[in-house]
């Protein structure tokens, strides 16, 4: 069976602090964990059978569930009627066979694996035995101080590579390093403070998923009817999302006869047919938000509530349309007691103080009563609510976002005179959809979409749309600028990706074998086992460049590349070879070295890079093997790291002088020149997989020289 491991929450009640583990989980899982791991070594058997029945029920079949090693306590919890998937034990907890025995052949059993010799008795035990390992720690961490020596990126690298089950990496990960795990083979990040210490879990989470699912752009579904107009309704809600940076998609409640000056025919679809068009979307596309507006009756609304059961997406903005303009209820009074149970559904509502009178079923006089029916109803559906004002008589058009407690955060500004405000509850609604899933936390995703509308509010009669209420201008803003951002060019690029390794550079500059190969300390036995992994390195990275050769674009490149590997082969081998083998020169015994896990993880990621022939990708990530040994060069010779390296009488004079040969000078450039040109050229997701390549075998070369 294939488990969906990607983001793994491990539980500490400690780092969950006063929100609680249940609560936490509720978060993460409403954001994206595809398992839990209930882990809380000091709580008695009957609190963890307990809160594995909590959490069963938060979690509702929508993330797999294990627990630390109780593997009565799954037992016990499973005659309660809690669904529990399995168990995570340790090298010293019970052996997987017997947890296997006990739980069954459909049970999720995971065990921690640190060591090529926990490999090798895991190869030993019967096959399914175990379904995934753990393997860490990747980075130290806090939340388990008692942790083996770090494996870091490459080291977990080496280890996957020969584990017969999926691995998943935990201890101290990052969200930096989602994007190089995953493509170092990961099946998932096990992560606890990055939750479980978060202001936001949910948010945390949504972050993390879309880290490893590459998603660089918010996918927003609209669920509303359509306005031929182009003002309101659906095709609002994908202006809206375009224009705040997310990719927008639509399923239709229902066609609507309308202009902008009233709605004069409506047609609703068989609710058969809208199942359809949401089911399509779920089974192809990763929805990272919903938007909902109009729905026409109970029986549209109760099938929009059936979908967000089964698929429950990380982000839902409801936006009650259940009022007209002119004042008249839209909705009777079953489709409003259908609303009602969908709100629950929800995260943020958004109504205007008329519907959410329908909402808290009372009078609203005043906003001050607005806010407190607004607070009553987020208790009531437990979500939030932002309540506008811009139907109030009065100079200002305030919003607030309010919750359970009261409110969270307000939002003032002038009311801005203009009779264009078709479609502003849909668009808004839209748009804070759409940055919620970009990352924002709910009081800034309102505040940027509040600024963003306003604009589009102010240039909205210049569009010159109708008779009557016309649309706002939803791209104004980025007309007037020229998009939400500009192609750069080849400098900017190299600017940009310079500095972005600025803390590699500065922690190559400070590691103990750099220090001692500048004055002259390093002793002949490190220097020695260094030549022998580059020795390795080399052969390998001359293919790669051969590569290179073959796939690019034009004969001044493939010239480049392919005199790049002749050099490593010919020039860079025999200085090495003088070093390691100098009676038989480049041989096999200069290749005789066992490969380090930093050697093989760097090799690795170079050939993975190779091997999808994307030529772009690929040169971008051979570039730091030029780029950070040029630099490296030129400060050594330049009194950068003192004068020792510039003494004649250096041990390691030779060798130091290759680092600033003119010639290796010549050709960074030239490689700088032809991989930035291409990062320019390229569109941005092209961009992004080079900058990753990059930015990872940057990584691989300042693990290289931390030789220990």
């Amino acid at each position: 069976m294939t488990y969906d491991l990607s983001i793994y929450l491990v539980t500490d009640p400690h780092l969950c602090g006063a929100r609680g583990v249940v609560q936490t989980v509720r978060d993460a899982v409403d954001g994206g964990a595809t398992i839990v791991q209930l882990r809380d070594k000091h709580a008695a058997d009957d609190a963890i059978v307990d809160q594995l029945v909590s959490l069963s029920e938060v979690i509702d079949g929508r993330a797999l569930l294990v627990v630390d090693d109780r593997v009565d306590a799954v037992l016990a919890a499973r005659r309660r009627g809690a669904r529990v998937d399995g168990v995570h034990v340790g090298q010293s907890d019970m052996p997987a066979t017997e947890v296997r025995r006990l739980l069954g052949p459909d049970a999720l059993v995971g065990l921690t694996a640190n060591t090529l010799e926990h490999l090798a008795a895991l190869r030993d035990l019967p096959t399914g035995t175990v379904d995934y390992i753990g393997a860490g720690v990747i980075r130290p961490t806090s939340t388990k101080p008692d942790h083996p020596a770090p494996l870091g990126v490459a080291g977990f690298v080496a280890l996957a590579a020969q584990s017969p089950v999926p691995a998943v990496a935990i201890g101290g990960i990052r969200s930096d390093d989602v994007v190089p795990l995953r493509a170092a083979g990961a099946a998932g990040v096990a992560v606890v403070s990055q939750i479980c210490a978060a202001d936001d879990a949910h948010l945390a989470t949504t972050a993390l998923r879309a880290r490893w699912s590459g998603a660089a752009v918010p996918r927003v579904l609209s669920i509303a009817g359509s306005d031929p107009s182009g003002g309101a309704g659906i095709q609002a809600d994908l202006k809206s999302i375009a224009a705040n940076g997310g990719y927008g998609m639509a399923a239709l409640t229902a066609l609507t006869a309308q202009n902008t000056r009233g709605v004069h025919e409506v047609h609703v679809p068989p609710v058969s047919f809208l199942r359809a068009q949401l089911d399509a979307l779920a089974d192809d596309i990763e929805i990272d938000a919903v938007k909902i507006g109009m729905l026409a009756d109970a029986e549209v609304i109760a099938t929009v509530d059936a979908w967000l059961d089964d698929n429950r997406p990380a982000t839902v903005v409801l936006d009650p349309v259940m009022v007209a303009t002119s004042g008249d209820r839209l909705l009777d009074e079953r489709a409003e007691a259908a609303l009602h149970r969908l709100a629950r559904r929800a995260d943020l509502l958004t109504p205007n103080i008329a519907e959410l009178e329908v909402l808290a079923g009372r009078r609203v006089i005043g906003w001050d009563d607005a806010l407190d029916a607004a607070r009553d109803l987020a208790a009531a559906v437990d979500a939030l609510v932002l309540i506008k004002g811009g139907h109030l008589d009065s100079d200002d058009a305030p919003d607030a976002l309010v919750g359970a407690e009261g409110v969270i955060s307000h939002f003032s500004g002038a009311r801005i005179a203009t009779t264009s405000t078709h479609g502003t509850g849909c668009s808004l609604s839209s748009a804070v959809a759409t940055r919620r899933a970009a990352g924002a936390d709910w009081s800034l995703a309102i505040a940027d979409s509040r600024a963003w509308l306003r604009e589009s509010l102010r240039a909205g009669a210049a569009l010159g749309v109708g008779r009557g209420h016309g649309p706002v201008n939803h791209f104004a803003g980025l007309w007037q600028r020229g998009g939400l951002g500009t192609r750069p060019t080849a400098d900017d690029v190299r600017a940009e990706w310079w500095a972005g390794i600025a803390s590699i550079r500065h922690d190559i500059d400070a590691l103990p074998f750099i220090r001692a190969l500048a004055d002259g300390t390093l002793d002949r036995a490190t220097f020695l086992h260094y030549l022998e992994q580059d020795a390795l390195y080399l052969r390998e990275y001359a293919r790669v460049l051969a590569e290179a050769a073959r796939l690019a674009p034009t004969a001044a490149e493939q010239a480049f590349w392919a005199e790049g590997a002749h050099g490593a082969i010919a020039g860079e081998l025999a200085m090495h070879a003088s070093w390691l083998t100098p009676m038989t020169g480049v041989s096999v015994a200069t290749f005789s070295a066992d490969p380090t896990p930093v050697t093989t993880g760097y090799l690795d990621h170079l050939r993975a890079t190779a091997f999808t022939g994307d030529y772009a990708t690929l040169i971008a990530a051979v570039l730091p093997c030029f780029w950070l040994y040029a630099d490296l060069g030129e400060r050594l010779h330049s009194g950068a790291f003192g004068p020792e390296p510039l003494d004649p009488g250096h041990p390691f004079a030779s060798w130091l002088a290759t680092y600033a040969d003119p010639t290796f000078a010549v050709a960074n450039a030239q490689a700088i020149a032809y991989v930035t040109a291409a990062a320019a050229r390229s569109d941005d997701a092209q961009r992004s997989r080079m900058r990753r390549a990059f930015d990872l075998a940057a990584a691989h070369e300042r693990a290289f020289f931390d030789l220990r």
